[in-house]
């Protein structure tokens, strides 16, 4: 059940709001500066490259690596090839998780670690990897863990992770309904709101020293800037009516979201919201890219799930049958169409099915970078809203 009146009575939101989720995606500017910071003082502005790596590769736990790498190639735009190394193993068991380098790694090529908690033994053999081929490595952790030391025996440049004192714990807050539950238990969030700028800024201000994208000072300053503005935008004091965050959220109420994406950036910021629905809000969504997504959603629209699937829907029991899930559409696009854009062609689609849609695009962004952080902030609000007024 979603309860709308809880979304513009910020004293309920914050009473329900167990987790400082709210808080987190508020913070998300913050972490951006502090990480920032975080990054000089360990040496990253100082480095002097000798040119861009021939390849760069990134591994860590969770989704937010595989969210990493989607914003590094959207904002690279093709200067090195960025891979992702995905994990092998049975995944919530304790050091079972391995990665391993690709057997074409060598000394001409970048590896980037993104951990939250620093104590996967499966990262410090990989690290193991890299020093033996001679790759370069730059690790995100938490000062002091044993993967930032793991780094340090490897040659490599570790970062400290920047945390929040609200945190529970250094790999951010618990997920929702997970208190009662034993420690190793827990669904760890794949990213949760402000953790992956935690992970992603030290990596863009790598980035932009090895000339792999713009990344400079004044750019991270707006990013952090955009960050606020959006916030601003969508904190639990703003109504629904206003508020793009909330009126997201109400409109997935009850539905099945199919995430549809124009360009590079919206798809990462796709894929990363369809992650924190199901990880917060504990709701199925589907991301997939215009305009491959036609033909791989198209029968959603006309199946069980289309809007008028229900031909009984009028004899239906409203109070003891549980209401029916049905599509809807989310249009992510980074820019306002163009003549080629396939978002028109889309949206026209998902109307004749009866099916209704959702548009999200930034406003006046004046870099990929502020782009991005407008589309991924807005859905992590949203998803955190739609979390806080649902109930079991």
């Amino acid at each position: 059940m979603f309860d709308e009146s809880l979304l513009d009575d910020p004293d309920a939101l914050s009473r329900a709001d167990l987790h400082g989720l709210l808080r987190g995606a508020a913070e998300s500017g913050a972490r951006v500066r502090t990480a920032a910071r975080n990054a000089a003082e360990a040496g990253v502005t100082a480095l002097r490259p000798d040119g861009r790596p021939r390849a760069v590769l990134v591994a860590g736990p969770g989704p937010a690596a595989g969210c990493t790498a989607d914003l590094l190639t959207a904002l690279a735009g093709g200067s090195a090839p960025v891979t992702l190394i995905r994990p092998t193993g049975v995944a919530p068991a304790p050091g079972a998780l391995r990665w391993t380098l690709p057997g074409w790694t060598g000394p001409l090529d970048l590896l980037l670690v993104a951990s939250p908690d620093g104590t996967e033994p499966g990262l410090a053999i990989l690290l193991e990897q890299a020093y033996r081929r001679g790759c370069s490595v730059v690790c995100v952790t938490p000062a002091g863990s044993p993967l930032a030391d793991a780094t340090a025996q490897a040659r490599g440049l570790a970062v400290p992770l920047t945390t929040s004192p609200s945190e529970a714990r250094a790999g951010g807050e618990p997920a929702v309904g997970s208190e009662d539950r034993p420690a190793g238990e827990r669904p760890a969030l794949p990213a949760g709101p402000g953790l992956l700028w935690s992970l992603l800024t030290p990596l863009l201000v790598l980035a932009d020293r090895i000339g792999l994208l713009a990344a400079d000072p004044s750019a991270v300053e707006a990013l952090a800037d955009r960050l606020d503005q959006v916030a601003e935008r969508c904190g639990p004091a703003i109504a629904t009516y206003s508020n793009p965050a909330k009126t997201l959220a109400a409109e997935l109420a009850g539905t099945v979201p199919l995430i549809w994406t124009d360009g590079e950036l919206a798809a990462a910021a796709g894929r990363h919201f369809a992650t924190v629905l199901a990880a917060l809000a504990g709701r199925p969504a589907l991301a997939a890219e215009l305009p491959e997504a036609l033909t791989a959603h198209g029968t959603l629209l006309s199946g069980d799930f289309a809007a008028g699937a229900d031909p009984e829907d009028f004899f239906r029991d409203r109070v003891e049958e549980p209401e029916t899930l049905h599509a809807r559409v989310v249009l992510l696009r980074e820019q306002e169409p163009g003549v080629t854009s396939p978002a028109p062609a889309a949206r026209e689609l998902a109307l004749q099915r009866e099916t209704p849609v959702s548009e999200l695009e930034p406003t006046d962004a004046d870099s990929p970078l502020q782009t991005a952080a407008e589309l991924l902030a807005i859905t992590d609000f949203a998803a955190v809203y739609l979390a806080l007024a649902s109930t079991p």
